[in-house]
């Protein structure tokens, strides 16, 4: 958020942003962003006079765009339930919604959350309910919330419902062929899985490369469907095989000290360490010997050898109401921000006045 900003364009840049309708530059909202076509028309014209019945014409004039420029920056705004309009002969007439940015952020608020609602609880039915899936804790990193809102779409040929769905929900991608199903593949993939799946073995399986799988993986992320989690059942094999390695590159000396071993309790780096000597570990009887130490301090030793913490994936959720509030709850979260920097920017616009 444009936190204690009260410049209007910065205000109303970060809303128009955060609904999808423009891309920022930059990656800071400061005095130096550069704003477009859309910006001016909702400062010079609309946040301005919002109920004084804008046509295409005078809207052009004010903010400098030809007619087809217009309408092109209409539509979107009319698609993202900002402003309304009606028919006056053989114009469109355009209000912002309620007389203000606050009001038509709150009329948006409210038909966004039940067509997104309606929408997972078709996603729901596809996803198989395990309790196994969450026994693991995942990341609590927030990555940044993007879904696409919107009403049921009218089915293409040779495409099913579910199809349909993946794609109004924007979890395709913006230029995904008709033909591509290859986020569906994954959700299906996951969504029926009760352990975490590596984005290798998506990869593997779907004969994909692991930077178009990670892409897909992403998407699904961002909207809160899916999560990363630490394949914790890995971390002893993982280990086992880089004090291995290590050991016959380097030596003892070498992981006492640079290796970490001096780092963990003694008797565990030492029964390790024989271990290694004597030829007789395995990666189950490591991960019995690192039992006393916490997760995190495994983690630090792994990576101390060279190693990295192997991530999979998973549906974020036991069952598909899980994932519906988990939804949910960014939902709320990005619009109850989107109505306090738009109260925040009618205050801006009063003072202004």
């Amino acid at each position: 958020m444009p936190t204690g900003s009260k410049n209007p364009n910065i205000l109303l840049g970060w809303i128009l942003d955060s609904l999808g309708l423009v891309k920022r530059k930059i990656e800071s909202w400061g005095d130096e962003e550069e704003f477009g076509a859309l910006h001016r028309i909702m400062s010079e014209a609309l946040l301005l006079e919002p109920l004084k019945g804008w046509d295409i014409k005078t809207l052009g004039d004010v903010c400098g765009l030809s007619q087809t420029g217009m309408h092109h920056q209409m539509l979107k705004l009319r698609e993202a339930g900002l402003v309304s309009s009606e028919n006056n002969g053989r114009w469109h007439i355009y209000v912002l919604r309620g007389g203000s940015i606050t009001s038509a952020v709150n009329l948006m608020a409210v038909q966004a959350k039940e067509i997104i609602e309606l929408r997972l609880l078709e996603l729901n039915s596809h996803i198989k309910h395990s309790d196994k899936r969450m026994e693991i804790p995942g990341e609590t990193i927030e990555d940044n919330f993007k879904i696409k809102i919107s009403e049921p779409s009218a089915t293409k040929d040779n495409e099913s419902r579910f199809d349909a769905l993946l794609d109004d929900l924007g979890l395709n991608g913006d230029r995904a062929k008709d033909t591509d199903d290859l986020a569906k593949k994954v959700f299906i993939e996951l969504a029926n899985s009760s352990n975490p799946i590596t984005i290798l073995s998506l990869s593997d399986k779907f004969s994909e490369s692991r930077s178009r799988i990670k892409r897909t993986v992403d998407r699904f992320r961002n909207s809160n469907i899916v999560e990363r989690v630490p394949m914790l059942d890995r971390i002893a094999q993982d280990i086992y095989i880089g004090m291995t390695r290590q050991y016959d590159a380097r030596g003892e000396e070498w992981l006492f000290t640079r290796g970490g071993f001096g780092r963990i309790n003694e008797s565990i780096a030492i029964e390790l360490v024989n271990g290694i000597k004597n030829n007789n570990l395995d990666s189950d009887i490591v991960q019995e010997i690192l039992l006393p130490l916490s997760i995190e301090k495994q983690k630090i030793l792994l990576n101390t050898l060279g190693g990295r913490m192997p991530y999979g994936y998973r549906i974020k959720g036991c069952n598909g109401e899980d994932v519906r509030e988990n939804v949910m709850r960014s939902v709320d979260r990005t619009f109850l921000r989107l109505k306090t920097v738009a109260e925040r920017l009618d205050k801006s616009i009063n003072t202004v006045d």
